[in-house]
């Protein structure tokens, strides 16, 4: 069983007499749906509605962005449209620090601006890429293996989204403990909100739903492990007459050879393609799924878990890495690996009603110690932390590493 406590800082941030411009880099924030989107969506909005008097500065690659926040007078938008990402990152981000007088530097995602004169801090969402960098296309290798480094060491703090994360962190990165800090992502509270029936037959009749279905949440790219989820559905599902529904099911990078692996199966019958869907209509499809298959190689903190949760959806995960954190003894846990030890445990979830209530009750109360208040305002104590580090000073001091798996 995994267990984990999260990080409560020694002195709440709002308690401090630090006010300051926070820029953050925005250039991920149109690339794609999934979970980076999610999460810098849902940070941005409980770090702006948390009592401060921090002000922002919002920096774009894409111009069309400019207005996103127009109605916030702490919020300045700034677009530096460049074709290169290499560029916007090392060369107009540093100009906008000093144009703008930003006090500290966030990105909610990997990357940093290494000429920054100010202190720094960024995001990492897992670190699958050298736990097996053979899920990584060549061009995303050689920037893991040259440039994430240089951010590593440049970083005055590395936020994890993860204890599995951190760990990595500082085994692949060599970065000291001290400089690696846990904020476990949260989860909408429309996702635990009741979903009144009238609302499930409405999303059914849309979206063409069966009576019974499993869930898969997300885009499809090699440590999802896809394949293998299909193959043992194949086995389990038809024969329960319980369908498989994909939400997301796009190819991200690597895998558009399995987008069709339902279709090769002879599935068409017990399929259906939603394609992205937004959060609330992601809440009631959660609420009405016998089950989330999400048998991942690898995760860091895995959104759809914790939101599938909250919303009473039980959980069929990994024994390893973040899915084995997050999901803890809420979760029916599988070798990822054996597809027999995948249909095993499949076929009993969707057998046992008592098992599936208990996974219910168990999720629901452990999805309830995830919020995006709470991880908003732990990210903002590393940010006061490491601005306040450098005042003092003039360089790094350590901060508490935060939640630890035990």
């Amino acid at each position: 069983m995994h267990a984990f406590t999260l990080f409560h800082a020694g002195s709440n941030y709002n308690d401090r007499e630090m006010s300051l411009k926070i820029g953050i880099m925005l250039r991920h924030f149109d690339q794609h749906n999934g979970g980076v989107r999610v999460y810098t969506d849902e940070l941005l909005r409980s770090m702006l509605a948390a009592e401060s008097e921090h002000e922002y500065v919002f920096l774009y690659q894409n111009p069309g962005l400019v207005g996103s926040f127009a109605s916030n007078p702490r919020i300045t938008e700034v677009a530096m449209p460049t074709r290169s990402r290499l560029r916007w990152d090392q060369v107009e981000v540093p100009r906008a620090v000093n144009r703008y007088g930003i006090d500290v530097l966030f990105n909610p995602k990997f990357s940093m601006a290494l000429a920054a004169s100010c202190p720094t801090s960024w995001v990492s969402h897992g670190m699958d890429w050298y736990v097996a960098p053979k899920w990584s296309r060549l061009r995303d290798r050689v920037s893991h293996r040259f440039l994430v480094p240089h951010y590593a060491r440049k970083a005055d703090t590395i936020i994890t989204v993860s204890e599995t994360t951190r760990q990595h962190v500082m085994k692949y990165l060599h970065v000291p403990p001290e400089r690696v800090r846990t904020v476990y992502s949260g989860v909408a509270g429309l996702f635990s909100d009741p979903i009144p029936e009238s609302r499930q037959e409405e999303l059914r009749i849309r979206l063409n739903l069966p009576q019974r279905f499993v869930l898969y949440v997300g885009a499809v790219y090699p440590p999802k492990n896809f394949t293998r989820l299909v193959r043992a559905y194949a086995k389990t599902g038809p024969q329960r007459e319980v369908g498989l529904v994909i939400a997301g099911g796009e190819n991200r990078f690597l895998s558009e050879h399995e987008l069709d692996e339902p279709e090769r199966l002879g599935l068409q019958h017990w399929l259906r393609r939603p394609g992205w869907l937004g959060q609330s209509d992601l809440a009631v499809l959660y609420s009405m799924a016998d089950a989330l298959l999400m048998p991942s190689l690898y995760e860091a903190c895995p959104l759809p878990l914790i939101e599938a949760m909250a919303a009473g959806c039980p959980v069929l995960t990994s024994n390893c890495h973040g899915s084995a954190e997050i999901g803890g003894d809420a979760s029916l846990q599988v070798d990822p690996y054996d597809i027999d030890s995948i249909i095993a445990e499949l076929g009993r979830l969707l057998d046992d009603a008592e098992l599936r209530a208990g996974l219910v009750a168990a999720g629901r109360k452990r999805a309830a110690t995830f919020s995006w208040e709470r991880c908003a305002a732990e990210t903002l104590d590393v940010l006061q932390t490491i601005a306040e580090n450098r005042a003092q000073n003039g360089g790094r001091t350590a901060v508490s590493a935060g939640g630890a798996a035990k």
